[in-house]
């Protein structure tokens, strides 16, 4: 039986202590603050991401050092057969592209994960990876697997303020005047490749109504599973830690079938959004056999 190792990078939300737990490998990902690099859970903590973030700081982000993956790999394939590595959605970073293009020179040891996921369901995915590995699938097989259930996952996301979208030109400055103007609270989605505007909401609680909505029409009109008994459920958010867990009472009580998973955002998505999202996500329980 090959002997496989999954690897991912810190998009997915695995802090390195987790992943010795899990018993996965986790790239940082890079930042840039006002022209200094650091690494996400290396040198740069959440809150001081949001210290510098809050302050006006020019932050930017970077997809791994093509040097630091391939090191990573070659130092990996020392003690294991095969490589699985997740990055993030190729709809929102060019680094899965590359990470492909990198994986040409390595004949089939490392296969690489187009399963346009991100943040929890991202770590979902590493975890269903994980599983396979250790029931005894190669590389080959995690990899297509992954993907083919590559649409069967949702993420709604709140957004506080519009500041960061507009700054990234995610949104023209226009629409992020007049919606600044009316507060509006947007929820957007991600059902696929792109991150995509879902519903406009006035206040916080009303954006909290949509995002359970869209969910619950997920699981009974998307996939089939009304009970939610076939379905990861997963919370994610920036900053605000007791807000998260008051939006968490009102999913589970939504929910009542399901474990609901809660974990900050990845830093590389926190940057374009900034601080005060919520989010509500979910993806189809994978068969492990």
């Amino acid at each position: 039986m090959s002997k496989v190792i999954i690897v991912t990078d810190s998009n997915s939300g695995i802090t390195p202590d987790e992943a010795k737990i899990l018993g996965v490998e986790v790239m940082p990902m890079p930042f840039y603050i006002n022209e200094q690099m650091y690494y996400e859970n290396i040198d740069l903590t959440q809150e001081q991401f949001y210290e510098r973030l809050t302050a006006g700081g020019d932050i930017k982000t970077s997809m791994p050092l093509v040097g630091d993956v391939t090191d990573k790999w070659d130092e990996l394939l020392k003690e294991y057969d095969e490589i699985v590595y997740i990055p993030m959605s190729s709809g929102l970073s060019s680094s899965c592209e590359t990470a492909y293009m990198l994986s040409q020179d390595y004949d089939g040891k490392v296969q690489v994960v187009n399963n346009q996921r991100i943040s929890v369901t991202m770590r979902q995915s590493v975890i269903d990876a994980k599983n396979l590995a250790d029931a005894g699938k190669n590389a080959a097989e995690i990899k297509q697997i992954l993907e083919d259930a590559k649409f069967d996952s949702s993420i709604y996301i709140m957004v506080d303020t519009l500041t960061y979208l507009k700054k990234g030109g995610r949104i023209t400055p226009a629409a992020a005047a007049l919606g600044t103007l009316l507060k509006l609270k947007p929820v957007l989605q991600i059902q696929g490749e792109k991150l995509d505007a879902f519903a406009k909401a006035r206040t916080v609680k009303q954006a909290k109504s949509i995002m359970i909505d869209a969910m619950k029409s997920d699981f009974e009109k998307r996939f089939n599973n009304p009970d939610g008994s076939q379905m990861n459920l997963e919370m994610a958010y920036t900053h605000d830690l007791a807000a998260a867990e008051a939006f968490k009472e009102e999913v589970q009580a939504a929910f009542p079938n399901n474990e609901i998973v809660l974990n900050p955002l990845s830093l590389s998505v926190s940057c374009h959004i900034g601080p005060g999202a919520l989010a509500i996500a979910c993806s189809k329980k994978i068969d492990i056999k």
